[in-house]
């Protein structure tokens, strides 16, 4: 720390407090990196957005004073020289895909490092509580057991059970999968054309998620288009041929103009 801190003290003409500081966080009064939130409307062109998103609100550096400054430059000198980004999964129920807190804290940062360090990818590993068998593992792997475990037909049944609020669970699923692909660029092709083939290619599982919470299965649907469109997955013509029309189905019955077969 006293190596880098020095340098960049001597790079900038600040004072050594200045150029130690390492604690970082956002202004005060507001939370998040709001990368998440870029996620989940879909308003954002690349990577390097979801990047500087995260390094702005992050930006702003506690010292000894108490306050935060915002030091925009020193945390990417400090971000440039990460060699691994790692969270610490707080719960045995939550999975990486089951919430946005996950992507929108690791894979922001994740981001961030990637943009400073002028690299594509770089290492991002979270460990679950000591009460699960598996100890450390990179993002990738957790978002494909997860991706893994929810087209089980057992968790399918019982999120389902739970009606609306389980089809928003599935969609949540979803975007926060596409979240670790932005971010971090880990998660398998296969993912999404699992998803996609379960929830959405299935006839009769289309129109029983339609059923239960039209918008949110929607909102499947389009998020598989939208990570195919970025570039996370690269369906055949006809799988994405399929998903088109499935999507302008699931569209149709949020309208109530749906023409087919009742369900």
């Amino acid at each position: 720390m006293r190596k880098h801190a020095l340098r960049y003290q001597a790079e900038h003409g600040c004072d050594l407090e200045t150029a130690a500081l390492r604690v970082y966080g956002n202004a005060e009064s507001t939370y998040g990196s709001n990368v998440n939130h870029l996620i989940e409307n879909g308003r954002w062109n690349d990577e390097n957005e979801l990047a500087e998103t995260y390094t702005r609100r992050k930006s702003f550096a506690y010292g000894r004073a108490g306050g935060p400054v915002q030091h925009a430059k020193l945390l990417a000198s400090v971000l440039a020289d990460v060699e691994l980004t790692y969270q610490n999964l707080d719960s045995v129920e939550l999975g990486v895909t089951t919430v946005d807190t996950y992507f929108d804290t690791l894979g922001g940062i994740n981001s961030a490092v990637r943009r400073a360090k002028g690299v594509a990818r770089h290492p991002c590993t979270s460990r679950t509580p000591p009460r699960k068998r598996c100890g450390a593992h990179p993002v990738g792997a957790g978002g494909a057991r997860d991706a893994d475990t929810h087209p089980e037909p057992q968790v399918v049944r019982g999120m389902l059970e739970h009606g609306f609020e389980g089809v928003r669970q599935i969609e949540a699923h979803v975007t926060n999968t596409m979240g670790w692909s932005a971010t971090t660029g880990e998660v398998q092709p296969w993912v999404y054309q699992q998803i996609t083939q379960t929830f959405i290619l299935d006839p009769d599982m289309r129109a029983r998620l339609a059923k239960l919470n039209p918008t949110a299965s929607a909102k499947v649907a389009n998020r598989l288009l939208e990570a195919s469109k970025r570039k996370y997955w690269r369906p055949d013509d006809k799988m994405l041929a399929a998903l088109r029309d499935a999507a302008e189905e699931l569209e149709d019955r949020l309208e109530g103009v749906y023409e087919g077969v009742a369900a």
